[in-house]
């Protein structure tokens, strides 16, 4: 990253910057990604920029660990901050104090990162613009992108009056990680497996994304979003478009982008006969949730694609809280050939089709599960599995952490791993009719996979996970 260029971080002092953004930065900085930068702090606490540093460092001890060894000091030498309560001037004052500082490498390019809740963005984005800060720069945003597709287009058509859509960057962890970016690899880069990816071969596909953590802190952003909108809208239904969109005419941000979304132009809509919402017993008794509650902490859906390549073909989407383990896997059931061959007995069949599993945890995890013969006498099967691993080669400390390839994208400007406003409002429209009638909100316990109605919405097929097999060891190593 040659560019010189100012960063400005909003809600410098939030969970977000010191978990990700912060850490992230430094990660970015000692691997020489980003150069010749100055980054500025700003948020509502009222602080000097010493303190802010030290904030800094306390973050990046707790959260980059061993990244932290190293050039800390020269870090930290790029650091300030300006309180918010300082105004719009004092930013662009401490901005410009920086870009001059930079004329050495050139004219400074800005990267504005709105780490604050969804209602504050717009403040922020005409604070920008106000302050003559929309210039030579781009905007990151976090999600929610909206709530339905008046609050889409009314949020799009305030932000186009600061910035153009090519200044904006609409931000999605989920697609930042190595193992959604391998999707594309996985299908594009192997004559093996791209002719079999279509309704020919495929029977079904999981988009499985379970988390054992409750609320925390977030009941009053949750009671107004729940999972629907937090979790399907933003982040499954952009890995969905990765896992089925057609091949793109060049891996470059306008021809994926252009894929995606034909892939949601192309998704029925989502009806709530084809969706179970969920409530975790004991949701109603966290603070701050009202005690008649409706809003779901788990959804399962089945999503319909009708173009040539996947017609009849069910996409099974599934996410919650308080759930029994925290994943995130796409699996990809492939159909069954006839078995009248093989004779009563053998096992043909009883654990089901085989599977393509990606895990997309930070570390990327592939496996195929196939039949195959039991060593001995006779035709007796069993169900075997091929898996990779990242930590299996020598590039796994290569990796990016997902905000760290997401940020390093937006500074140059690449928007393939980031959402469109047309992509956004195609999906909320989608998602109009569960949302103009939702289905009832069914109780679940803690721990467990969700309400008993999910069996229902995939048979005859069977949820992927749990698991029946294991992840294999990374650290086992047969005598």
């Amino acid at each position: 990253m040659e560019q010189p260029h100012v960063i400005v971080i909003f809600g410098a002092t939030g969970d977000l910057a010191k978990r990700k953004l912060l850490p992230g930065l430094l990660h970015l900085y000692q691997a020489e990604l980003l150069k010749n930068c100055r980054i500025i702090g700003t948020s509502l606490d009222d602080i000097d920029g010493e303190t802010f540093v030290k904030l800094a460092r306390a973050a990046c001890e707790e959260f980059a660990g061993e990244d932290m060894n190293g050039n800390w000091d020269e870090f930290a030498s790029v650091l300030s901050y300006v309180p918010q309560s300082a105004g719009g001037r004092a930013l662009a004052e401490a901005v410009h104090a920086c870009e001059k500082e930079l004329e050495e490498f050139g004219e400074a390019d800005r990267l504005h990162y709105l780490s604050v809740p969804p209602n504050a963005a717009l403040a922020v984005v005409h604070l920008l613009a106000e302050a003559g800060l929309a210039e030579r720069s781009r905007i990151v945003m976090e999600k929610p992108f909206g709530v339905n597709v008046p609050s889409a287009k009314k949020l799009n058509d305030e932000l186009h009056t600061c910035f153009a859509e090519e200044q904006i960057f609409r931000i999605d962890h989920f697609l930042g990680k190595e193992a959604a970016q391998n999707i594309l690899a996985f299908r594009f880069a192997n004559g093996l497996f791209e002719p079999i990816w279509n309704r020919n071969f495929i029977d079904h596909i999981q988009i499985d994304v379970p988390e054992t953590l409750g609320l925390s802190t977030r009941a009053e952003f949750y009671e107004a979003t729940g999972a629907f909108k937090d979790m399907v809208v933003t982040h499954l239904f952009q890995v969905l478009a990765f896992t089925a969109m057609e091949p793109p005419t060049a891996l470059e941000p306008g021809p994926i982008g252009e894929e995606k979304v034909k892939v949601f132009r192309s998704m029925q809509p989502i009806l709530p006969k084809n969706t179970v919402r969920g409530q975790y017993i004991g949701y109603r008794d966290e603070p701050g949730v009202a005690e008649e509650s409706d809003t779901e902490t788990f959804v399962a859906l089945k999503v319909e694609i009708d173009n040539w390549r996947w017609a009849g073909v069910p996409f099974y989407l599934r996410t919650g809280k308080r759930m029994a383990e925290s994943a995130r896997v796409i699996s990809i059931a492939f159909k069954e050939p006839p078995r009248h061959m093989f004779p009563q007995g053998s096992g043909v069949g009883l654990h089901g089709p085989d599977h393509l599993t990606f895990d997309l945890a930070d570390q990327s995890r592939m496996s195929l599960s196939f039949y195959g013969k039991k060593p001995g006498p006779g035709m007796k099967l069993d169900k075997l599995s091929m898996q990779f691993a990242m930590h299996d080669t020598g590039h796994s400390k290569s990796v990016l952490e997902a905000y760290e390839r997401l940020i390093h994208d937006a500074l140059r400007g690449d928007h393939t791993l980031f959402t469109t406003a047309t992509g956004i409002e195609t999906v909320w429209e989608l998602a109009s009719p569960m949302l103009d009638d939702p289905p009832p909100v069914r109780i679940y316990q803690p721990g467990t996979w969700g309400p008993n109605a999910i069996h229902q919405l995939i048979a005859p097929n069977a949820w992927r996970l749990p698991f029946e097999r294991s992840w294999r060891d990374p650290n086992f190593h047969e005598s």
